[in-house]
């Protein structure tokens, strides 16, 4: 009789921790598999040339039992019925692009996305015949308007970079499969413990496990995940050979495993960080020099009844408005506990101005457009007291705006 549980019936929680044991010793912490290379003897051989590839060790870059572990975790808390790990978010973006598009293909895309997403779309894709209409997915009638009959791609995030906009998952899920347009969902902002988008019917998950899923700051990698319906059940295997092999863009080992490392905790750090960021975001609506705030936990959140059906955690990311850029700079340059860094969803609290960091590079109209201001601070809220977080954002202010 097994000893292992049947992972299907297990809460969230249950599934992050558990894994299987590593097979020959029984180690309950898998190991690390540092190879390039392995071995092969003739009955390998001939099984690699007959077409088995994923259930043998051929080269790193096909694969690695340290990706293979990390992958199969991942599918376990997306809800996911394959998982392709990968060297970088925007290598999962990419490879989950090009694994699905051919020139003449068209995407309708949101506004606001991160902005190396937006960059590829709006430029770098465009050389390959692919083309890109930019859309509020938070207004129906504008999808449904933007789609065309070489549509192919519904693109969008859970909780959009910076804005925190929300989407309305199912309306835009039902409205794409009705003309057989493939969902991808990027849901690093939220991580699968706060919302599970393949639960909505979306297709493709993306994840940029750099953030919340390693959590630590310490690691780069990404993930596609995949629940099988208007796609193949074989599409994960797919672009694995065909897209990710070819580009040469897999997960290192060692990254693997800390990210697979990183999901045991993902439940725990993420309800903490869930916790602050409201504690914060309540702090910042009251507080009398600060603009706007955007967290989808608010009343005040455009979208707060969606979130509270998709998403009812709301997620670890919020953001706050101060008069202006130079401000905004002064304000983060003052914060002696938080962080002035570029990355988000580790246990350090980060924080950012976004228009002159992460879309630096996006013109000034396009970013209005996004609902992205100068004065705009984001923020990644981490482990440290609400309370200490709260008395550093109040100096820092001070200090700013005096």
């Amino acid at each position: 009789m097994s000893k292992s549980p049947d992972r299907s019936k297990l809460s969230f929680d249950s599934k992050a921790v558990y894994y299987e044991p590593e097979a020959a010793s029984k180690s309950i912490g898998t190991p690390i598999y540092m190879s390039s290379s392995f071995q092969y003897d003739a009955e390998t051989y001939q099984r690699v040339v007959d077409g088995e590839r994923k259930t043998v060790n051929i080269y790193g870059r096909c694969g690695n039992p340290s990706e293979y572990a990390f992958e199969e975790q991942m599918a376990a808390v997306e809800g996911a019925d394959d998982c392709l790990a990968t060297a970088s978010g925007m290598a999962a973006i990419s490879i989950a692009l090009f694994g699905l598009l051919k020139a003449g293909d068209h995407i309708v895309c949101d506004w606001t996305t991160y902005s190396s997403t937006h960059e590829m779309l709006d430029h770098r894709i465009t050389d390959y015949g692919i083309t890109t209409t930019f859309v509020d997915t938070a207004n129906i009638d504008a999808v449904a308007n933007a789609i065309q009959d070489n549509t192919k791609l519904l693109y969008f995030e859970t909780i959009a970079n910076p804005s925190m906009k929300v989407p309305a998952i199912k309306p835009l899920v039902d409205l794409a499969h009705s003309k057989g347009i493939v969902v991808v969902c990027d849901n690093t902002f939220a991580s699968p413990y706060v919302c599970r988008p393949l639960e909505w019917g979306v297709d493709l998950v993306l994840e940029s496990a750099t953030k919340f899923i390693g959590g630590h700051n310490d690691a780069i990698g990404g993930v596609i995940c995949l629940k099988s319906g208007l796609l193949p059940e074989d599409f994960i295997e797919t672009i694995r050979w065909n897209t990710m092999v070819k580009w040469g863009a897999p997960i290192s080992p060692f990254n693997a495993w800390l990210l697979q490392r990183g999901i045991q905790t993902l439940h725990v750090r993420v309800e903490r960080a869930c916790q602050t960021a409201m504690k914060l975001a309540t702090y910042f609506e009251s507080h009398p020099d600060v603009g706007r705030v955007w967290y989808p936990g608010l009343p005040s959140h455009p979208q707060h009844d969606v979130a509270l059906e998709q998403m009812p955690k709301f997620g670890g990311m919020l953001t706050f408005e101060v008069a202006d850029g130079d401000t905004a700079v002064r304000v983060l340059d003052n914060l002696q506990l938080a962080t002035f860094a570029a990355s988000l969803g580790g246990v350090r609290t980060t924080t950012q101005v976004p228009a002159t960091m992460a879309f630096l590079d996006i013109p000034p109209e396009q970013r209005a457009a996004m609902n992205i201001s100068d004065g705009m601070i984001r923020v990644s809220a981490g482990l440290e007291s609400a309370d200490d977080l709260i008395a550093d954002f109040t100096q820092a202010i001070e200090k700013a705006t005096a």
